[in-house]
């Protein structure tokens, strides 16, 4: 099987991207979690903040979907107005 040279660099960028982008979906991930368990109405605050600006980030890269982030993004904001009542 022929290989070109722009092929060995495509697969070398690949690799390299799909771990940055598994890392950036997992930290996401992470961030979620955090918001929702927590209990105390200001730490959950401050981690909402970090949570919505890397999701916002995270959908403008296109790794996930806007209407992915869109959910996710009110899933964290009720879980923190229901900690304000």
């Amino acid at each position: 099987m022929d290989r070109h040279k722009q092929q060995i660099k495509r697969d070398r960028q690949d690799l390299k991207r799909r771990e940055i982008n598994s890392q950036n979906k997992s930290r996401m991930r992470t961030l979620i979690k955090s918001v929702l368990s927590e209990k105390d109405a200001n730490k959950a605050k401050d981690l909402y903040g970090s949570a919505v600006s890397f999701i916002d980030k995270m959908a403008s890269k296109n790794l996930i979907h806007k209407n992915n982030a869109a959910r996710q993004k009110s899933k964290i904001t009720n879980h923190l107005n229901s900690l304000s009542k």
